[in-house]
C-alpha cells in the first residue's frame, strides 16, 4: 500500500483547495498557451488582412482607410519605373541589409529618370480595387463608376497567393484569367501593422490612362515629380 501523503491528514475543504489550486495552475498554462498561439498566428495573418483590408476600402471608396493601409511615396516609386517600360522595376527594391549596392542603384535609376508616367491613374480607389483583382496593367481604365456595387455577385474577388513571407516583408500575388500576375509587397510598420509599398504590374504595355477630374488618395493638386 501507498505511504499516506500529508494530503490525507488534510481536512476535506483542505484537499479540495489544494486540487483546486493545482487545476488553476494547469489551466493558466492552457491560457497563455493559447494567447502565444493566436498572437503567432494573427503576426503571420496581418500582412493577408492589409491586402483585404486594401480591397474592401477600394471597394467603398474610403480614402482614409487607403491611407493607413498604403505607402503612397513608395508605391508611386515601384510604379514609374515598370511604366517607362523598364521590366527590372517588376520586382521590389532590394532593402539595404539585404543588398545595400543594388539599393543605391535603384534608388539612383528611379531619381534620374526621364518620364515622370501619370502613376495616380493605378492609385484611384477603383483602381486600386482592380489591381487587387489582378487585372494589372488594366486596372488604369477603371473609374468609380466601374467599382462592383455591393450586390454584385463577384464581390471578393480572386484569393491572393502568398510568394514570400519574413519577419518584415510579405509578398502575394493575385493572377487574373490568363494567368498574369500583379504582385503585392508589404512592409511591417510595427508588431501588426503592415503597409502596401510596392505594386509588380505584369509584363506588357499600359493602356492610356482615363483622364481624372480629381487628384488620387495620397496626392495633392501638383503632379508628384
Amino acid at each position: 500500500m501507498n505511504a499516506p501523503t500529508d494530503e490525507h491528514h488534510q481536512p476535506v475543504w483542505a484537499r479540495s483547495e489544494t486540487r483546486r489550486r493545482r487545476g488553476g495552475g494547469g489551466l493558466l498554462g492552457k491560457l497563455i498557451l493559447f494567447v502565444l498561439l493566436m498572437a503567432a498566428f494573427v503576426f503571420v495573418a496581418a500582412p493577408f488582412v492589409a491586402f483585404f483590408g486594401i480591397r474592401s476600402a477600394a471597394e467603398a471608396s474610403d480614402a482614409a482607410g487607403l491611407e493607413r493601409l498604403i505607402d503612397y511615396p513608395a508605391v508611386r516609386q515601384s510604379l514609374r519605373p515598370q511604366l517607362d517600360g523598364n521590366p527590372a522595376a517588376s520586382a521590389p527594391a532590394p532593402t539595404f541589409m539585404e543588398d545595400p549596392i543594388g539599393a543605391v542603384r535603384r534608388q539612383f535609376e528611379q531619381a534620374t529618370a526621364a518620364a515622370t508616367p501619370d502613376v495616380d491613374a493605378y492609385l484611384t480607389p477603383a483602381a486600386v480595387a482592380a489591381l487587387t483583382r489582378g487585372e494589372g496593367r488594366y486596372a488604369s481604365q477603371r473609374t468609380g463608376a466601374a467599382l462592383p456595387s455591393p450586390d454584385s455577385s463577384n464581390i471578393g474577388g480572386p484569393l491572393p497567393r502568398p510568394v514570400y513571407w519574413g519577419m518584415n516583408r510579405a509578398r502575394m500575388s493575385v493572377a487574373d484569367e490568363g494567368g498574369s500576375e500583379t504582385v503585392f509587397t508589404f512592409e511591417r510598420k510595427g508588431p501588426f501593422e503592415w503597409k502596401l509599398v510596392h505594386v509588380g504590374l505584369p509584363d506588357g504595355v499600359a493602356p492610356a490612362a482615363v483622364p481624372r477630374t480629381a487628384p488620387g488618395p495620397g496626392r495633392s493638386d501638383r503632379k508628384a515629380g
